[in-house]
Parts: structure tokens; sequence; C-alpha cells
């Protein structure tokens, strides 16, 4: 009987580039921004593998972006820092430094900056989850995605505080909990750990949302502590 020789394939390129970046620990818009620049790079030279491109390739491309399409200054270097990731991380190719780039001009504009009566005259216009939301930015200096990750276990009444996980850089940070927000952030907290009850009590389940692969562990640990007592009740 032969045995055929099976030889895993290769994922795709732009599997390797998402997979490599989740062992890293980027954040999922950097993937996604790196991913789609990629993309952008290989259709503009007619879908050529990259590995048949190089520095000469990526300069026209840079040029292109602000020459014809006119980005920014900011949208450019993300996207060199994305073919520049492809290249040395995946490619494991020094395409060497790239020079005669065309950077777009950054102009410079006065920050429009609200007063804080003006500040919290919007803010009173709000209500509910919006208006939480928005307290945080402005009492607690946290971005957009850090108020919506914010969880339970990272607000701390007690010190009135805040723990701020992966922030920029993956860093964590201690923020303040301004006092006017504690009562509105204790009163949202309880609804909404009233209404998680219901919920679970009409769908007869227990439990939330497990994060990486945490769900696959404790299913592992409790289809192993069911195969257990099947044993314990058929020796007892």
């Amino acid at each position: 009987m032969e045995i055929k020789n099976q030889t895993k394939s290769k994922p795709k390129l732009l599997v390797q580039v998402r997979e490599y970046m989740r062992t890293l620990h980027y954040s999922k818009r950097t993937q996604e921004s790196y991913i789609n620049w990629i993309k952008r790079f290989i259709i503009f030279h007619n879908k050529t593998h990259p590995e048949k491109l190089g520095k000469d390739e990526i300069r026209l491309f840079l040029n292109y972006l602000a020459v014809e399409r006119n980005v920014s200054a900011s949208t450019q270097n993300q996207a060199l820092q994305g073919i520049l990731f492809l290249y040395k991380q995946i490619l494991h190719k020094d395409v060497g430094w790239i020079d005669d780039i065309k950077r777009p001009s950054t102009p410079k504009h006065i920050p429009v900056v609200f007063t804080k009566t003006e500040a919290h005259s919007i803010i009173e216009q709000m209500e509910g989850i919006p208006k939480i939301v928005t307290s945080l930015l402005y009492g607690s200096g946290l971005r957009l995605s850090e108020a919506l990750r914010l969880r339970i276990k990272d607000v701390d009444f007690g010190f009135k505080q805040l723990i701020v996980r992966d922030g920029k850089g993956e860093k964590d940070r201690i923020t303040v909990l301004p006092e006017k927000l504690t009562e509105e952030l204790r009163t949202h907290i309880n609804k909404v750990r009233n209404l998680h009850k219901k919920d679970n009590i009409k769908k007869n389940i227990s439990g939330y949302i497990c994060t990486q692969a945490l769900s696959r562990k404790y299913l592992r640990q409790r289809l192993e502590n069911q195969e257990l007592q099947s044993k314990l009740h058929h020796i007892l």
C-alpha cells in the first residue's frame, strides 16, 4: 500500500500576517489597519506577490498616496509601517532605507477646546450610557476605546480610580474616577447586573463571556470534572 506524503500547505500571506500580529498582541484596530494597507499595496501593483517587489515599488505606492490620493502625513506613515511589518516580520526581507518619498505637508491648526461650562452644558443634554461614556472621556481622560472596554473589576470606588487595561502601547495605567460619577456608575452597574440575572434566569443559563482561550480552558475542565464524577458514581 502506497502512503502519500502529506505536506501541510503554508498559510496564505495575509493569514500569516494576522496570526503573527496576534502572537505579538497587537490591537484589533492595528491588525485591520496593517492588513488593509498590505492589501492595497498588492492591488496597486496588479496583485504581484510582495516577494517580487522592493523599495522602488514601496516608494511608488507611498508617493501615489500622497500625490494622487492626497492622504495625510499620518495616514501615509501608517501605510509605510504596515508594509515594512510585512517585509521585516513575515517575508524576512530587508528593503533598506526608502528615500525620495513625497511627504504630505502637515498643516498646523489651532485646537478647539471647550470651556468647562461648554463641556458641562453638552454633557447635561445627554442621558443614559452615552452620557456616562462622555463623562468618563471628559472627567477621567479616557480614550473612546478605553471607555467602551472598561470592566466592572477595573472600577475602584474605594480609591476613586479607574484601571485602564491594554491602553495605547499595550500599557496599563491608573486614572481618576470623578466623585460626581460615582453614584451614577453604581446605579448603572446595579441595573446591568440585575438585567444580566433576569436574562440568565429567563434563558436558564448562567455565566459570562470569556476572553481569549479561557472559554476553551474552562470547558475542558468542566468536561473532565463530569467524566471524573461519572467514574466515581460507578465505583461508589
